[in-house]
């Protein structure tokens, strides 16, 4: 099969970047080249932010109503092409093609549709007089030109989390997916030019360098990110010197905390599908499990078993494959340099090494008898890796359930609800799951704290993340 060749998507239609630079396309389950996408430079950036500028002018005016109308008409035209953003996704990042219609696809769509719902329902206090012959209103609105970078590890779900709010809100948009994982975000960018004037929505490809170029460009008041606390405190570094807007989700590191009262047998499937789906690339993925002492040993010998008969990676068009290869070269090292490094007191149940074929698989691993100051407890994996330790009783569950840098999210196993729900007032996370893991609806927001940034995605607070807020207060006396 011939290389494609990738283009920018720039007011309304594909265009040629202003460069020569390119990268290739590489397909995670193969290791091979499919397509060479181009390294936007500054020109690229210029006129992706110059059509966004422009396309404010009118869509900062449009309706409620006109907006949700557009986001309806993408969302149905994203379902009717569904199977082709499937196959695009599953070359981009290895997924397991069979079920990505279902598991991601479709939930785009949904959270199109509620975001096309949230356009017109515009939170605000009551118009009042509150003070005498003053009438005071509060109008929300765009913020403008809105700048995004989106990661590799769900392409289209993060395309969809920026843009959607975005739009329905008002604003226009330039965004930059992953440089390994551009294809779908390009097709969401022609479709939504079928419903949407031109420069409303803007994608350009490149690698680190045009996505420092689109945070430091004066035209976005607002700059969101998806990716490392690294590239986080990069981002609110630079756009500190301007006083853009920030909206950053960054990671994270998600403690499972497993009760001697839970039902051991319903944890460990939660757990584990919670754990490996996408190959542990998740923020929010159950890689950090801590097991009261009392059901440690039996948890650890029931995940083993459950791992070993019921997860499996493999090439993404078999259907028996749970879960492929990690996205890229880099990860695979990252990960394997993980497993390299652990210490002696360390134990691996299963797994632990590379899948010995073309692709960057890797095995399902659980590691066990690991401390809380471990480098694989401390940091994020993102990777098909899960970590198990041993606790005493509630206060130590909890401290060391929060004691990693990260904020995003977390979970309690145990029948005892007094017990979850302390746990859900304590915990120092953005999202806390009881008896279950991973989740997501579009109604509930999404985010953390600490390390893994702030600002919210999905549901009616991420409408609001973009927006501004404006009082307007009129004389009315005589």
């Amino acid at each position: 099969m011939a290389e494609r060749t990738l283009r920018n998507f720039i007011n309304g239609e594909y265009v040629e970047a202003r460069g020569d630079d390119s990268f290739s396309v590489i397909d995670p389950a193969t290791e091979r080249s499919y397509a060479s996408s181009p390294v936007s430079g500054a020109a690229d950036v210029d006129a992706a932010f110059a059509a966004a500028a422009a396309a404010f002018e009118g869509w900062g005016d449009a309706t409620p109503a006109e907006r949700q109308l557009a986001l309806f008409r993408i969302a149905d035209r994203m379902e009717e092409r569904a199977e082709e953003f499937a196959d695009l996704e599953s070359q981009d990042t290895g997924k397991p093609r069979a079920s990505l219609v279902t598991d991601e696809i479709l939930l785009s769509v949904d959270q199109l549709r509620f975001f096309a719902g949230a356009a017109r329902n515009l939170e605000g206090r009551a118009s009042a007089e509150y003070m005498k012959d003053h009438t005071s209103s509060i109008r929300r609105e765009p913020i403008g030109v809105i700048g995004q970078v989106t990661p590799w590890n769900y392409p289209l779900n993060m395309a969809v989390w920026k843009v959607a709010p975005a739009i329905a809100a008002g604003n226009t948009t330039v965004l930059k997916p992953s440089d390994t994982t551009p294809q779908s975000t390009l097709l969401l960018a022609e479709i939504a030019a079928e419903f949407l004037p031109p420069g409303v929505l803007n994608v350009i490809t490149g690698d680190r360098t045009t996505g420092a170029a689109m945070i430091e460009h004066k035209t976005p008041q607002m700059v969101s990110i998806t990716g490392s606390v690294r590239a986080g405190m990069e981002v609110a570094r630079s756009a500190a010197s301007d006083l853009k807007r920030v909206h950053l989700e960054l990671g994270g590191k998600a403690p499972v905390i497993v009760f001697d009262d839970a039902d051991i047998a319903k944890a460990v499937e939660g757990i584990a599908i919670a754990g490996y789906f996408n190959a542990g690339q998740d923020c929010t993925a159950a890689t950090r499990i801590l097991v009261h002492e009392r059901v440690h040993d039996e948890f650890v010998a029931a995940i083993t078993a459950y791992v070993r008969e019921n997860v499996s990676t493999g090439d993404p068009h078999d259907a028996d494959t749970f879960y492929g290869p990690v996205n890229n070269s880099n990860q695979l090292e990252r990960v394997l340099g993980v497993l390299d490094a652990l210490p002696s007191h360390a134990e691996v149940q299963t797994g632990g090494a590379r899948v010995a074929r073309a692709g960057y698989f890797i095995e399902p691993t659980v590691v066990s008898n690991l401390r809380q100051d471990d480098d694989a407890v401390q940091n994020e994996i993102f990777g098909p890796v899960v970590t198990v330790q041993r606790f005493g009783d509630e206060a130590q569950a909890l401290e060391w359930a929060n004691g990693v840098q990260y904020g995003l999210s977390s979970s309690v196993w145990t029948k005892d609800h007094g017990r979850a729900l302390r746990f859900a007032k304590h915990l120092d996370f953005g999202c806390v799951w009881i008896n279950t893991h991973i989740p997501l609806v579009a109604e509930m927001p999404h985010g953390g704290f600490k390390h893994s940034g702030y600002g919210k995605d999905l549901s009616m607070y991420g409408f609001e993340d973009y927006t501004r807020i404006k009082h307007v207060m009129s004389y009315i006396g005589e």
